[in-house]
């Protein structure tokens, strides 16, 4: 009882309700072209992205932690959807698609439930910053037919945006002028006080002009009738879980991502900052509600999310108003939405790419070295040319082969050297070549993994003709699982050495390094008197062996005397 006692305080604020209330009514009428111009440009019935904003938008407040997390379709989610063939071709698309957004809400789940926000960590910025301009652009392409009048040819939007430039001439003017009319209005009224509605109220402005001058220009009311109630709940068709899991990954990973950003940008009024995994529980509930009540995959909206803060949301209760307002909208003006001029809304979205395309942060990744821009450039490139979904996944794969090389140019082997008399500790940098009658301490520093171990291998001291009686004593304090590729270069290393008269000696503390050494067979190379294992003083173990291998080499001096 408690819980729930605290689940509903946190939904709103008594002395914010007048906020929360102008805030809702703000991002309530914004939504509605938007969530329109969403379910356009995923391809999909535009009734079905203001249906997702509905029922995103009110449950994802529910559910995530994020006080200001406005949970609807996101121009990169439905960029995705519109690629996904199993949706687009399928004998009953609509259905597919509602099976989608399940399918994706349920991979969100999960990802909540087992606290996985911290992979998130392994997509690099990078990948991020190609993936998204790319998604800015193929919004820009994917509306130029809407947005000019002229049909266009051609198998992606790359294509029919090039037989578009050579078929200028074939625009349809009226359809032109008032796609370009809007996007100016949109740009002119944000900056005055109407802000964000200036948005709505140019949709409204040019789509009036087409129904007053009956310009022969296509209205929304032409390709789907507006129902003015709202829609019963559909189940899934579970036949098709197998082809849409890929993109139900993909899309699921692409609004993480977005809404972890969120999470991370607008704290909540207390000043403290939701957990990402009950925000990805919130997002996937939102989405399963959306594919229930035929909406398509929803997730963290930052534009959605900023606009409500910055009007003065207060607590959650106004994006429950914001909801309320939409469900409004649909039920009282469902005929006069039919009104809605589509090169508008193509407007509105091509505006929504141009601001989608940062060239500030391309420009910074390109300056942080080759394989940064070179990763950026790749993932840009492939989500220009390949369906979504799986540029997502190409880019994932991106992030973590970076992460290796990263990681593996990371390796640093420093030398210890001892002061006998002030007992300091310096480093310097190890020897190229194993000397006659020298003990060597080595520590390495960095990821040991087997990316790694090449690197590790080179930065060994080589053992050559003059090489004799030495000691190298390798520090592995802090390691805990070295594997078994770094295990062999231990124990051709110690082979190398034994060869040539010398020893290798390892520290260490975790009992798993010793395992690991006895199970691939270096210890019986090296001899069980060559570990030392750490205890909790610092230093204490480094000197014992080190002091063992003094009176080694020097016994083994005496003996060739």
């Amino acid at each position: 009882m408690n819980a729930i006692r605290r689940w509903l305080t946190s939904l709103y604020d008594r002395s914010t309700v007048r906020q929360d209330t102008v805030a809702g009514l703000v991002l309530g009428v914004e939504s509605v072209p938007d969530g329109l111009a969403g379910g356009l440009l995923a391809g999909v019935n535009p009734v079905y992205g203001l249906y997702a904003y509905i029922v995103g938008t009110a449950t994802g407040a529910l559910f995530t932690g994020a006080t200001f997390m406005a949970v609807q379709a996101t121009g990169a989610m439905a960029i995705v959807v519109a690629d996904v063939g199993a949706v687009q071709l399928s004998d009953d698309p609509n259905r597919a698609l509602f099976t989608l957004a399940m399918l994706t809400g349920v991979v969100m789940l999960v990802a909540g439930f087992f606290k996985l926000g911290k992979l998130l960590r392994w997509v690099s910025r990078s990948v991020m910053v190609g993936f998204i301009n790319a998604v800015g652009v193929n919004i820009i392409l994917g509306q130029l037919d809407a947005f000019s009048g002229y049909d266009s040819l051609g198998s992606n939007r790359i294509a029919r945006a090039v037989d578009l430039l050579f078929h200028l001439g074939q625009s349809h003017l009226p359809t032109l002028a008032i796609g370009t009319i809007t996007i100016v209005l949109i740009v002119v009224l944000e900056r005055t006080r109407l802000k964000a509605l200036g948005m709505v109220i140019a949709i409204l402005l040019t789509s009036t002009v087409v129904t007053v001058l009956d310009l022969d220009v296509a209205l929304l009311r032409g390709i789907t009738e507006v129902p003015g109630s709202l829609p019963l709940p559909t189940l899934p068709d579970l036949s098709l879980s197998f082809p849409l899991l890929l993109p139900a990954i993909a899309l699921a990973f692409v609004g993480l991502v977005q809404g972890a950003g969120i999470s991370s940008a607008l704290p909540n009024p207390d000043g403290t900052y939701a957990d990402p995994s009950q925000d990805f529980v919130g997002q996937g509930a939102a989405n399963i509600a959306s594919g229930l009540f035929s909406g398509m995959p929803v997730g963290g909206s930052m534009s959605a999310s900023s606009l409500v803060k910055t009007a003065g949301a207060g607590s959650k209760l106004a994006l429950v108003i914001a909801s309320s307002v939409m469900v409004v909208a649909v039920l009282a003006f469902n005929e006069a939405i039919g009104y809605l001029a589509m090169p508008a809304l193509a407007g509105l979205l091509m505006l929504v790419g141009y601001r989608t395309v940062k060239p500030r942060e391309l420009r910074a990744v390109a300056k942080t070295g080759t394989t940064q821009a070179t990763a950026m450039a790749v993932t840009f490139v492939l989500t220009m040319i390949i369906p979504l979904q799986n540029a997502v996944l190409v880019g994932i794969g991106i992030s973590l082969i970076l992460y290796v090389i990263k990681q593996s140019n990371r390796m640093v082997l420093r030398r210890w050297e001892f002061d006998e008399h002030t007992g300091a500790t310096r480093e310097t940098d190890p020897p190229a070549y194993v000397g006659d009658s020298e003990v060597i301490v080595l520590q390495p520093y960095g990821s040991v993994f087997f990316a790694t171990v090449p690197a590790f291998e080179e930065l060994l001291p080589g053992v050559g003709a003059r090489s004799r009686n030495s000691v190298v004593i390798i520090r592995l304090r802090g390691l805990s699982d070295p594997g078994a590729t770094f295990m062999q270069v231990m124990e051709r290393y110690a082979q190398r050495l034994r060869d040539a008269s010398c020893r290798l000696v390892i520290t260490y503390a975790d009992q798993n390094v010793r395992s690991q050494l006895e199970a691939s067979g270096a210890l019986r190379v090296m001899g069980d008197d060559a570990l030392y294992r750490s205890d909790e003083w610092l230093g204490s173990t480094i000197r014992k062996a080190v002091s063992d291998a003094e009176r080694w080499v020097a016994r083994s001096g005496a003996d060739e005397t």
